[in-house]
């Protein structure tokens, strides 16, 4: 993600989200926060969809994740996802993990097939409905596992 890409995703935000971040919020994760890596995924050149994640030693935590509306079911949100534990593998986070909605049905499904498991709930975590968030965490293989080698 750059900065040019803010225009659509913000659109993709507000789509998605009860409570959508600011394009301040995302500016500030693009130019300030070193621990911040974020990824489109687009179709016809056009963004389509967003994640993003901090990396912190060997730790990685998905902020977002969001796929535009109109294209959701083509499994891009699952692309994106395996992106981000490639990326994350890559600098060198062992393990993953995400809050999502306990009344995200679809997205629970979707990090449940990634490898991600239940390890609690965060209660009244979103505040615009003070609705719970299911905490899930992935071990990631290590990067000689990944590529075969031992």
């Amino acid at each position: 993600m750059v900065l040019e890409d803010l225009d659509r995703v913000m659109e993709i935000e507000h789509q998605s989200f009860s409570l959508p971040w600011s394009r301040e919020a995302y500016v500030a994760e693009l130019t300030n926060n070193h621990f911040a890596k974020y990824l489109v995924v687009t179709l016809g050149g056009d963004v389509v969809g967003y994640a993003g994640m901090w990396v912190i030693l060997d730790e990685a935590h998905i902020t977002n994740i969001a796929i535009d509306p109109a294209v959701r079911g083509r499994r891009l949100g699952e692309h994106l996802m395996r992106e981000m534990m490639a990326w994350s593998m890559a600098h060198g986070a062992e393990r993953m993990t995400l809050e999502v909605r306990v009344s995200n049905l679809a997205a629970q499904k979707l990090y449940d097939r990634l490898g991600f498991q239940s390890y609690g709930i965060r209660k009244g975590y979103y505040t615009d409905n003070n609705e719970d968030a299911m905490i899930m965490w992935a071990e990631l293989p290590h990067a000689d596992a990944a590529s075969g080698m031992e």
